[in-house]
């Protein structure tokens, strides 16, 4: 290997790094947002908190999506070291671009497109089965969240129903949901991620009944129980430092699932460099968007989680739990199915179906269609900039 060659490495990486210390400066940090506008912690414990739980989401859980990112979006050539650094480029601009301006810039649209651009400039063909793929979840994601928050704010703002019950209950059911998640610690003998309920079942080995597992069953109504008797406990002894707890938890629960799901868009990439090109295992790639993701949480997340936890204080803490559960939810389906998705998407569209529970929708229609438009206008956009800066580097560089 070339000293040309090595160069490109570490330019790669470093564009790698800067990526994922964007997203851990602006796209980890709403989900705390809400807990300091409630006053359940500060600002600086909540950046601290972010940083851990973001980079142990792109440890564990990050690796799906990397290999979207990295492998699927393209038929054809692999992603050589200048495609990627162009790539990654385009995308950390663009979300410099709206750290500045303060335009809600989607991250997994930039770099979707931007990598898009530049495997097309390479000679690749698109991937139309993955675009599809990805498209069809995109478009359900504003339904889906808006429609998830709208039922959690209905539940916890029914006079019928005791907050020392319906704010258990929401827990109980986010508990549950744990004991499904995806972690790269955990062993499974067909995928790279397991579960804790997977787990238990093989371990067990059960029979299923009536084509039901139950082990997993168990262990999904134990992890159901513990949260909600956790949850109630709290609530009962006070309810509005119960609530207060729980958005907390839900808060930690969120950082961590948005790492998981954000870090493939800084290291996917350089999937084929790293694995390939270098032999290295994906835990050291997944481990290098880690630590950018925590050094952007540390140093870049206090301003902005200053700036929203006002937005979400004026919201209060109902609508913003209503507004987080679906980013839980959501941000997991996505790992499952190694979808690379936007988190202002999915906090966006839980905010507003929020609202609607309450009698409106929080957001006027201006703004709604000004960040739609200016998200489809990220996406079609970074895949003639990628095109072009790759074509530009190629050119000038006279290398591949």
């Amino acid at each position: 290997m070339t000293a040309a060659f090595w160069l490109l490495v570490g330019l790669a990486t470093a564009t790698c790094l800067f990526m994922a210390w964007s997203l851990g400066a602006n796209s980890n940090s709403p989900p705390f947002a809400p807990a300091i506008g409630a006053n359940a912690v500060s600002t600086m414990r909540a950046a601290f908190l972010i940083g851990i739980l973001a980079a142990a989401g792109a440890l564990t859980q990050g690796g799906s999506i990397s290999e979207t990112v990295g492998a699927d979006l393209i038929l054809g050539p692999t992603i050589t070291p200048l495609a990627a650094t162009a790539g990654l480029l385009v995308a950390a601009s663009f979300m410099t671009f709206g750290v500045y301006t303060g335009y809600p810039v989607p991250a997994a649209f930039a770099t979707t497109g931007a990598m898009v651009g530049v495997g097309l400039s390479l000679g690749g063909d698109p991937a139309f089965d993955t675009y599809r793929r990805i498209g069809t979840f995109w478009l359900l994601v504003p339904p889906t969240s808006g429609g998830i928050a709208y039922v959690t704010a209905t539940l916890l703002r029914r006079d019928d129903i005791p907050e020392t019950v319906g704010v258990p209950l929401l827990a109980a059911i986010v508990a549950a949901i744990l004991a499904h998640i995806r972690l790269g610690v955990i062993p499974h003998p067909e995928r790279a991620q397991g579960s804790v309920a997977e787990f238990v079942s093989h371990a067990l080995g059960s029979p299923e009944v009536v084509g039901v597992d139950p082990s997993i069953v168990v262990v999904t109504l134990v992890f159901a129980g513990i949260g909600f008797r956790f949850v109630h406990r709290r609530v009962s002894a006070s309810v509005d430092r119960g609530i207060r707890t729980f958005l907390l938890v839900l808060g930690a629960i969120v950082a961590f699932s948005s790492g998981g799901s954000q870090v493939g868009l800084a290291t996917g990439p350089l999937e084929a460099l790293y694995g390939v090109e270098l032999g290295l295992p994906g835990i050291v790639l997944l481990a290098v968007g880690a630590s950018g993701i925590l050094a952007g949480a540390w140093m870049g997340a206090p301003r902005l989680l200053q700036a929203t936890s006002r937005e979400y204080a004026q919201l209060g803490v109902r609508r913003s739990i209503a507004a987080l559960v679906p980013g839980f939810v959501i941000a997991q389906a996505a790992i499952a199915l190694g979808i690379p998705i936007s988190f202002n998407n999915i906090i966006i569209s839980g905010v507003i179906g929020g609202g609607l529970a309450a009698g409106t929708a929080g957001v006027s229609r201006r703004k709604i269609v000004v960040t739609i438009g200016f998200w489809l206008l990220t996406l079609s956009s970074s895949v003639g900039i990628g095109f072009g800066l790759y074509r530009l580097f190629s050119t000038v560089l006279g290398i591949e």
